[in-house]
């Protein structure tokens, strides 16, 4: 399920991230451009996580769902595979795919209702799904950068570029 960069796409935005807050804020930003998104577009959004155990895709996924309204505990839905959100003008869901043992798993879900018009899926472990995901709009890789972490954010889409496009992202100060 390789997908490759948006043509005449800038460089993958790198964003040092040197506390678990600063990777919650990253979570709050990218969620308010996404709400500014679908309120003018009748749409989807796919958001790809990926990252080793422990990276802080789960702490992302906290700060995207607060800053749309959500006020309690945000915990990776691993045994469950998916964990809905519902806001007054769209729903997030938030899949961890990590424990899935077959991609089939997805297909007997639903995971094509999952897909609807304004919502955006938060997806943890994509690889893990095989070819069975729509395409990613947005990447998002979390890596060990010794006591940090790096976010390297790439537009996967047309879509995805104009988030990512509408609002420079540098390193967390």
């Amino acid at each position: 399920m390789t997908q490759s960069p948006v043509k005449n796409q800038k460089e993958a935005d790198k964003i040092k991230l040197r506390t678990a807050d600063e990777t919650v804020q990253l979570g709050y930003q990218l969620a308010l451009q996404c709400r500014h998104y679908l309120n003018c577009h009748d749409d989807n959004i796919m958001i790809h996580l990926e990252g080793d155990l422990g990276a802080g895709k789960t702490t992302f996924s906290r700060g995207f769902l607060q800053a749309l309204g959500h006020q309690g505990n945000v915990k990776s839905p691993t045994y469950t595979l998916v964990e809905p959100y519902d806001f007054k003008d769209l729903s997030v869901y938030h899949f961890d795919l990590y424990r899935l043992a077959d991609p089939e798993e997805l297909e007997f879900m639903g995971i094509r209702d999952y897909l609807l018009k304004c919502c955006i899926c938060l997806i943890e472990w994509p690889q893990q799904a095989g070819d069975i995901l729509a395409n990613a709009d947005i990447k998002i890789e979390l890596i060990y950068d010794q006591l940090a972490r790096e976010a390297i954010i790439q537009p996967l889409s047309e879509k995805g570029l104009k988030i990512i496009s509408s609002y420079h992202m540098v390193d967390m100060e």
